[in-house]
C-alpha cells in the first residue's frame, strides 16, 4: 500500500496564502456586483459587505435610460471584433516569419521591433499622423491605430519556436508544401492555444480602450462604450455638483440631492459591471486554450 503523504506546515501555509490571494482577487469583483444591485444609501454608508442590501435595479434603469449606452455597446463590439481580427492578421504571420532561423536579417528585424516597443513617436506625432491620413472621426481610427503589440508578437514567436517541432515543417517541405501552405495547413492549426491567448489579449485591450477615442473621435455616434459610460458619469456628477452648490434649498430638495448623490455612487459599480460582464462571460470559452498558450516558455519534461 502506498503511504499517504503527510501534510506539512508549508503545505498548510501555502494553501492559506493561496486562499488569501484568491480572496483579494475575487472579492472586489463580487463587491462590485452586489453593490450594483443594492440600495444606493446602503452602499454609500458601508452597509453592503457580503450580500446585497435592499435589492434594487434602479441603478441599471438609470444607466440604460441613456440611449447612447446601446449605441456604445454596438460600437465597442464592432471595434473589438474587427480590431482583434486585424491585430491577428498582423501578429500571427509576423511572428511565424521571425520565428524562422533562416529568415535573412532576422535579428536586425527583431531589434527594430524592440526599438518601437520602448521608444514611440509620442501622442502629438501620432495624432498628426492619424489626422494626415484622414482618420479623425472615423471608425477606422479605433480599428487601425495600434495594429500590433510587440509584446504579443514576441510571445507568439516564442510559441512557434518552442512548441512546434522543426521536423514537422521539414516533412511538409519534403512533401512539396511551400511556405504559405505550411503556414496555413500546419502552423495555424497547431497554434490554436496561442491564437486564443492573442484573441483574449487584443479583445480585452479593444474593449477597455477609451483613450484613443478621446484623441481621435469627437462624434458621439462613434464613441465606444467606455467613453459613453465616462461621459454619463461626468454629466451625472456635474449635475449633482450644480444642485449642491445652490445657496437656498428646501428640505425636499436636500433629500432629492442626497438621493442623487447616493445614486451617483452606486452607478459607478453598475457601470463597471456593465463594461466587464461580456468579457467575463466570454473568458470560460477560451480558458482551456488560454491556460495552455500562456505557459509558453515553461520547462518541459
Amino acid at each position: 500500500m502506498k503511504k499517504k503523504k503527510k501534510i506539512g506546515v508549508f503545505d498548510i501555509g501555502n494553501c492559506i496564502f493561496m486562499l488569501f490571494i484568491l480572496f483579494i482577487t475575487v472579492y472586489p469583483l463580487y463587491f462590485t456586483v452586489i453593490a450594483s444591485f443594492s440600495e444606493p444609501s446602503a452602499v454609500a454608508t458601508g452597509e453592503v459587505v457580503w450580500r446585497p442590501v435592499g435589492f434594487t435595479l434602479d441603478s441599471y434603469k438609470q444607466v440604460f435610460a441613456y440611449k447612447q449606452i446601446w449605441k456604445g455597446y454596438a460600437n465597442t463590439i464592432f471595434y473589438t471584433v474587427l480590431g482583434t481580427v486585424f491585430n491577428l492578421f498582423l501578429t500571427i504571420p509576423a511572428a511565424y516569419a521571425v520565428s524562422k532561423k533562416y529568415l535573412p536579417h532576422r535579428k536586425l528585424l527583431m531589434g527594430f521591433f524592440l526599438l518601437t516597443m520602448y521608444f514611440s513617436g509620442g501622442m502629438v506625432p501620432s495624432y498628426l499622423l492619424v489626422k494626415n491620413l484622414g482618420l479623425i472621426n472615423t471608425r477606422a481610427a479605433l480599428v487601425l491605430v495600434g495594429g500590433i503589440s510587440i509584446y504579443n508578437l514576441i510571445v507568439t514567436r516564442t510559441y512557434f519556436m518552442t512548441s512546434i517541432s522543426d521536423s514537422i515543417y521539414e516533412a511538409a517541405k519534403i512533401d512539396g508544401a511551400g511556405e504559405l501552405k505550411t503556414f496555413l495547413s500546419i502552423a495555424l492549426p497547431l497554434a490554436k492555444p496561442i491564437i486564443a491567448v492573442m484573441v483574449l489579449y487584443y479583445a480585452v485591450a479593444h474593449w477597455n480602450d477609451y483613450f484613443n477615442a478621446l484623441l481621435y473621435v469627437s462624434d458621439q455616434t462613434l464613441e465606444p462604450l467606455q467613453s459613453v459610460l465616462r461621459r454619463v458619469l461626468i454629466q451625472n456628477q456635474n449635475a449633482l455638483d450644480e444642485s449642491m452648490m445652490r445657496q437656498s434649498m428646501q428640505p425636499g430638495e436636500l433629500v432629492d440631492s442626497a438621493k442623487r448623490a447616493y445614486a451617483a455612487y452606486t452607478m459607478k459599480y453598475t457601470m463597471v459591471f456593465i463594461a466587464s460582464a461580456p468579457l467575463l462571460i466570454a473568458y470560460p470559452f477560451v480558458q482551456k486554450y488560454f491556460v495552455k498558450g500562456v505557459m509558453v516558455g515553461a520547462v518541459k519534461e
